[in-house]
């Protein structure tokens, strides 16, 4: 899978301003935002069906200062977003990327309601790991299912040509060096040739890739993948063909509650607001609230790389205001018990140690103290009979390094200077979370799939 150079026999069989490759939230985002300027589009989809990492996501976008915090009369500034971030990534990451984010971000969100009628909501009655504001913003299903089904009804209003069952496998440069269009198979073999004036790689990263993952990330190469498979690194390889700059490949994000073996995502809402998590000892083995991201790493160290999610009947209120836990609910990925005892030996987990946990929890709180893990515990958020539990195991989610780019999100070679024709968004492109899983603070993923997919639109 390499780039390949024009020549005679490159004929083109169709002919588009701007060729995008990948049908998520980046890459629908910048179909809307290049059409918006006038220019022909074609999204380029490999599966059957649009969907993305977005979709299997709770749909969730970080943004500051938008009209949907002001309607909601919250509080937030994008100096403080951006604090956020450098903060969850020890300013491991670029400024001036981040910045580049949050203040798209922000934008793509007001102009996709004001344009395109997709309403949005913020998330106010807890804070997500990381965040000191209420900014998580919503389509109102709260899935990314329903984010992406939104994005696509607003592409076919706008006539946008998008082709699922075509898979892009080769870049094609000018002699030059200009991007200048791409070659694409179909399920049946049938070769198809794509010119374009630009090309926007909105593929994710290489999350669905083994020999990637264990090169780059090698904690998780025997992780549960439970991203999208068609994140299989093309822009990471085109890119390193092309001499291409590339950053943070070791950043990724990760999460700790995966409902095992049911394969179904359990918020993280939970924790934040007084579950915990203990190993089949009953212990607990981490603070539950630096992040769902790294907690995939301290999940999948325990014995058979499992935990269980403790909670109780007032959190599993709050867990059903989530479609994705109301589907592990259905599936009976939930075990309930009138007593911590009682719920200790429906789990298979030793009763004393389970009690002797929450306790422990119990006295941090009254002390005021924090535990040897650092976290803090609240008497009005401790666990209360009924009780209630998930077993879980971490996974691998997508990918945080990726393709350096400009201001434009045009895509930067090793020795600076820009590849003509070639933009990235997404997970193609690197993020914000630095090189390290810890750095991912929570929604960055469809933080740059907005706000890079907006930039790179509006530059094609």
């Amino acid at each position: 899978m390499t780039a390949i150079r024009q020549n005679s026999e490159f004929s083109c069989d169709v002919d588009v301003d701007c060729l995008i490759i990948g049908g998520g939230a980046a890459g629908l985002t910048a179909a809307l935002a290049a059409e918006n300027r006038g220019l022909s589009v074609l999204v380029a989809e490999r599966e059957d069906k649009l969907s993305g990492s977005t979709a299997l996501s709770s749909g969730l976008i970080p943004a500051a200062k938008t009209k949907a915090q002001m309607r909601q009369k919250l509080d937030d500034d994008q100096e403080c977003f951006i604090a956020d971030i450098m903060a969850k990534n020890e300013n491991t990451a670029d400024i001036a990327n981040v910045k580049r984010c949050v203040l798209a971000v922000s934008q793509a969100i007001d102009w996709l309601e004001d344009s395109y009628d997709i309403p949005f909501h913020v998330l106010d009655s807890f804070l997500y790991p990381g965040h000191s504001r209420y900014r998580m913003h919503a389509v109102p299903e709260v899935t990314g299912a329903a984010l992406i089904t939104r994005l696509e009804q607003a592409a076919i209003k706008r006539d946008i040509f998008i082709s699922c069952n075509l898979k892009v496998t080769e870049l094609v440069i000018s002699e030059d060096g200009r991007i200048c269009g791409a070659q694409a198979v179909r399920p049946d073999g049938s070769i198809e040739n794509i010119g374009a004036s630009s090309v926007i790689l909105a593929c994710n990263g290489y999350g669905g890739s083994p020999e990637l993952v264990s090169q780059h990330i090698p904690e998780m190469k025997e992780a549960l993948y439970f991203g999208h498979p068609g994140n299989q690194g093309e822009a990471i390889i085109w890119g390193e063909a092309l001499g291409a700059k590339l950053l943070h490949l070791s950043g990724y994000q990760g999460h700790g509650s995966v409902a095992h073996p049911h394969g179904v995502l359990v918020t993280w809402a939970l924790m934040m607001e007084g579950g915990v998590q203990v190993n089949l000892d009953g212990q607990r083995f981490s603070n539950e609230h630096k992040g769902y991201s790294e907690q995939a790493v301290n999940v999948l160290s325990q014995p058979q790389k499992i935990a269980f999610n403790i909670f109780d009947e007032r959190l599993l209120g709050l867990g059903r205001d989530f479609e994705d836990f109301r589907n592990a609910e259905a599936a009976g990925a939930v075990t309930t018990a009138d007593t911590i005892e009682e719920l200790a030996i429906k789990l298979g987990l030793p009763p004393e140690s389970l009690s002797k946990t929450l306790n422990m929890c119990a006295a941090h709180a009254s002390s005021g103290r924090p535990d040897q893990f650092g976290r803090m515990f609240k008497t009005e958020t401790l666990l209360q009979p009924r009780f209630a539990a998930v077993k879980v195991t971490g996974a691998l989610f997508h990918t945080q390094g990726g393709l350096a780019i400009d201001d434009k999100a045009r895509v930067i070679r090793n020795d600076g200077s820009v590849i003509m024709g070639l933009f990235a968004c997404g997970g193609a492109a690197c993020g914000v979370s630095g090189p390290d899983v810890s750095g991912y603070l929570s929604g960055n993923g469809l933080l740059t799939a907005l706000a890079l997919g907006y930039v790179a639109g509006n530059a094609v």
